[in-house]
């Protein structure tokens, strides 16, 4: 053997390459070959369970980074059940219904109405699982190890038949009614939406300060009075039936020069307006209560066959207008309320379409609803009624598939109760665990405030109400017509709603007194996907019975508030009592570099499979680890270029450690803790608290913590300590050394210990390890987390070499100090002097190790403190002088020895590597080898 060949022991001795995007894929294979997932669900059966329900990904398109992102970390969470003691399956799901898949058939020249619905709702299956079959690919290629081969699909007859019977309980506990109030309506759409399907934008409206004439002014206003009202939605005006006052503000009745007219204003505002109309020498005539003007009617500005009653109502506000608000009960919710307390009509003159109808009257009549804002203000200027207008920027809701407004429009539709069991839900909220912690205000915030959900849409592709009509309209719902519904969905799918008959849909022999002739029709409408969703705690948590129901953790972004956090907790309260999760955890938005949100339209978007190609689907995972996601987070190529170092620094230390094991047998040539060498026994006890705060991270779902202590562990603690002076052990001392199988025995516990703790971020390379390791599992996930180990004396020993590394520090710094000066160049060029006072020098004698050799000098002198030299470098404690060592380079060990060719038969080496390759590698003095 060639003394170079000595030098690197075991680093030959295997291959562990990376080119990521190649061989995560062929891995990926093998798990899915070997079914890896199904061997650890067996392996699991009978522990404990943990189940983190999945929230279905709309099933459209190619995932983003921000699906990646929730999946790797439920993975992450999972991984790490699965590896500690849990029965923990993993069903993923899809949401596979909706206007946005009717919207792709319509970009794909496909025309919902010259289609059946039944050939049109077969064409939106067809395309829901062509996007299923799409994404699960992407989720898979991320490495998530889940029940890919049996999701849930919110399309599955199982699934349908699920939330149908959780319609029909709601049903039976009087929770489902049918009610014409306003809803958010979209009418890019055509349909109602909930509040958890629009997004807010900021707009700009014609706000428009308009007067109306008293009439009757109930003894309080005379008839040569107008009240000045305000509205930023002129086009509502034709539907005008009141105005809205607050019963305790003071309203003033005001003349301005030049004006024979007199105008009321809430009293605080009058000062205001006067300026914004222009108004000079403003005369206040009087003051009156608003409780005094309750019920004065006035004329409406375009009917002269229609008064407009005044109303008191509790959301007038002083911020803004005039005090007096234009309202519209068709158009409005407080505006509805108002309007049905004082019994009027609720007047809706726009259709489906967003167009005025014939009763808005003929100037309007036909006119797209945004467009019939000129048309009013126009026709309030014609008739002397409009004081003032100007743009009034707002925030406003818009449908958040199509990107348009909506319209507040009052329209026959079902709703779900909330305000029945508001209480209930409230109370549900406090038993459920939120993080991070303000979650648990805004959900139940959200909860307090909302109003009643409407569940009905006017659409085709989704759930149908499982709603009869009699012969006199009146509404069908008997837990025996819904629980036959529910069975035939199971057996045949929704579609049958749309194909067969109501008679054939109803029990036989269903009679009903509203049908007196046996006559029925069905409801057109489907549910809200939020419904559909919403219910999959009934239609995947009960329906599997290896699953548990409530869930212990729901994980999604922070919209899920108002989406599926929201709907999920009111079906579960409504039909169980209690909420569908103990654990809320919701994540932020993947926003572009400069923290926008991501646009295909804009250009700025970054996609997995962008990343996964260049780099792997291990730096897509690990950057997951390295990010706070409970706040909104920045994606760009420059943060995976970073997330790519970091892995390979990881890598590669993992991969010193693999290479310097390879000769070195748990079973045989592991050293016990008692006869490790002091500087092992701290590593190993070092590593061990490490093992105790990740287990203590996983179990906080904490990821960015521990890619932080693992990070620290590797670069501080192994790479700059270590394994700095674990070179002179492992390539220099003989190979079956104690000093070399003390180090390899820690060398390999961490290695074992890492590579199961860091499996669930990164399991493709941590599998490759596996390969060289020798444990009993064929796979790393089919082993257990590491237990934490403690051992005798462990705190005195770390608590010393604690200490050390602080003497260390300092013997580092004049190191550096005289490299600067060109003294030396590495520090084996080195002599170092150390002056220690009494406490010191015990605790270097404490340590009971080679202290030259942890500081990687040549060599080390340790003299009383009072000795040190003026020159030497002063720390607290003691001083350090550095200087040249003295002698020649052993070719072998590298150190500068004054004793360097005392063996005539490797005159290259020092006396100590000369002697153990004398007794070690006999061959080499045989054949003679110049080193």
């Amino acid at each position: 053997m060639r003394i170079k060949e000595t030098l690197n022991l075991g680093k030959t001795k295997f291959k562990m390459r990376g080119n990521l995007p190649v061989n995560e894929a062929k891995r990926e294979q093998v798990w899915e070959e070997n079914k890896v997932y199904e061997k650890r669900q067996k392996l699991n059966e009978g522990k404990p369970s943990f189940v983190l329900h999945d929230g279905p990904p709309y099933a459209n398109g190619n995932i983003h980074m921000g699906h990646a992102m929730n999946k790797i970390s439920k993975d992450i969470i999972v991984r790490y059940k699965s590896m500690s003691g849990y029965r923990a399956p993993y069903v993923p799901g899809w949401d596979t219904h909706g206007l946005p898949i009717e919207q792709q058939l319509k970009k794909a020249g496909y025309d919902r109405k010259k289609l059946t619905t039944s050939e049109f709702r077969k064409l939106c299956r067809e395309y829901a699982l062509k996007q299923v079959n799409m994404q699960r690919e992407d989720f898979k290629r991320l490495g998530v190890a889940a029940e890919w081969n049996n999701p849930y699909l919110t399309l599955d007859p199982e699934f349908e038949a699920q939330e149908i019977r959780t319609f029909g309980k709601m049903a039976e506990k009087g929770l489902i009614f049918k009610g014409k109030k306003p809803v958010f309506w979209s009418w890019s759409s055509e349909s109602a939406m909930a509040e958890a399907e629009v997004e807010y934008h900021d707009v700009t409206s014609p706000s428009a300060f308009f007067a109306e004439q008293v009439v009757d002014g109930k003894g309080v206003l005379d008839t040569d009075t107008y009240l000045v009202v305000w509205t930023t939605t002129p086009w509502t005006i034709p539907a005008s039936e009141g105005v809205t006052i607050d019963a305790t503000f003071d309203y003033a009745v005001v003349q301005p020069d030049g004006e024979k007219r007199k105008f009321v204003i809430a009293a605080e505002l009058v000062d205001n307006v006067s300026e914004k109309f222009g108004w000079e020498n403003v005369k206040i005539l009087k003051t009156v209560k608003g409780k005094d003007l309750d019920r004065v009617l006035t004329q409406h500005p375009f009917y002269p066959d229609r008064k407009l009653v005044v109303m008191l109502g509790d959301f007038v506000t002083l911020d803004t207008g005039t005090g007096l608000v234009h309202t519209a009960p068709g158009f409005g919710e407080d505006d509805f309320r108002v309007g049905k307390q004082y019994g009027l009509d609720i007047l809706v003159p726009v259709n489906d379409q967003g167009y005025m109808t014939e009763e808005a009257g003929k100037d309007f009549e036909g006119v797209f609803y945004e467009d019939a804002n000129k048309i009013a203000l126009d026709k309030l200027k014609d008739a002397n009624l409009l004081l003032d207008y100007m743009p009034y920027k707002h925030s406003y809701p818009f449908d958040w598939r199509t990107k348009k407004p909506v319209i507040f429009r009052a329209t026959p539709q079902w709703f779900a109760s909330v305000d029945k069991i508001r209480d209930q839900i409230l109370s549900a909220i406090d038993d459920v665990k939120f993080s991070p912690d303000w979650g648990k205000k805004r959900l139940y915030n959200m909860i307090r405030d909302r109003g009643d959900w409407v569940i009905s849409r006017q659409r085709v592709w989704g759930v149908p109400l499982p709603i009869f009509y009699g012969e006199d309209g009146e509404a069908i719902m008997t837990k025996e017509s819904i629980g036959h519904v529910a069975d035939l969905f199971e057996k045949h799918g929704s579609d049958i709603w749309f194909e067969w008959d109501a008679k054939d849909l109803l029990p036989d022999g269903f009679t009903s007194e509203h049908s007196p002739n046996g006559k029925f029709t069905k409801e057109t409408d489907i549910m809200d996907v939020w419904f559909d969703s919403g219910s999959s705690h009934q239609g995947v948590l009960e329906e599997r019975d290896y699953l548990t129901y409530p869930a212990d953790l729901y994980l999604e972004g922070s919209d899920q508030y108002r989406g599926w956090f929201n709907s999920s907790l009111i079906t579960s309260v409504a039909v169980s009592g209690h909420a569908p999760y103990k654990q809320v955890v919701s994540q932020g938005f993947t926003l572009d570099g400069q923290g926008h949100k991501m646009s295909k339209s804009l250009g700025n978007t970054i996609v997995p499979s962008e990343v996964i190609k260049r780099m792997g689907a291990e730096i897509v995972r690990w950057w997951v680890a390295s990010v706070d996601s409970s706040s909104d987070v920045r994606v760009s190529m420059d943060n995976f270029t970073k997330t790519s170092d970091s892995y390979k620094k990881l890598r590669n230390t993992l991969r010193y450690l693999l290479a310097n094991t390879t000769d070195y047998d748990p079973k045989t040539d592991k050293v016990a803790f008692a006869d490790l060498e002091s500087a092992d026994q701290y590593m190993l006890i070092k590593y061990n608290k490490l093992v105790q705060t990740l287990l203590d991270d996983y179990e906080a779902y904490d990821s960015l913590n521990i890619y932080k202590r693992v990070m620290n562990f590797v670069i501080t603690d192994l790479s700059a300590f270590y394994l700095d002076f674990a070179k002179d052990v492992v390539y220099i001392d003989p190979e079956k050394s104690q000093t070399r199988r003390s180090m390899q025995t820690v060398f390999y516990e961490i290695l074992v210990g890492l590579t199961k703790l860091l499996t669930p971020i990164l399991p493709h390379t941590m599998e490759e390890i596996w390969e060289y390791l020798k444990e009993p599992e064929e796979f790393v996930q089919l082993s257990e987390m590491p237990a934490v180990q403690k051992f005798d004396n462990q705190d005195h020993i770390f608590e010393n070499w604690e200490q050390f590394k602080d003497i260390r520090s300092n013997v580092l710094k004049a190191l550096e100090e005289a490299r600067d000066s060109k003294m030396i160049g590495k520090s084996m060029e080195a002599q170092v002097n150390l002056y220690v006072d009494s406490d010191t020098k015990q605790l270097l004698n404490d340590l009971n190790t080679n202290v030259r050799l942890i500081l990687i000098v040549s060599k080390l002198e340790i003299h009383d403190l009072k000795d040190a030299p003026d020159d030497a470098e002063q720390f607290k404690g003691m001083a350090v002088k550095v200087l040249v060592a003295q002698g020649s380079v052993c070719s072998r060990c590298r150190m500068t020895k004054t004793d360097v060719g005392s063996d005539d038969a490797y005159p290259a080496l020092c006396a100590r590597c000369a002697k153990i390759v004398r007794e070690n590698y006999p061959e080499s003095v045989e054949t003679g080898l110049e080193p």
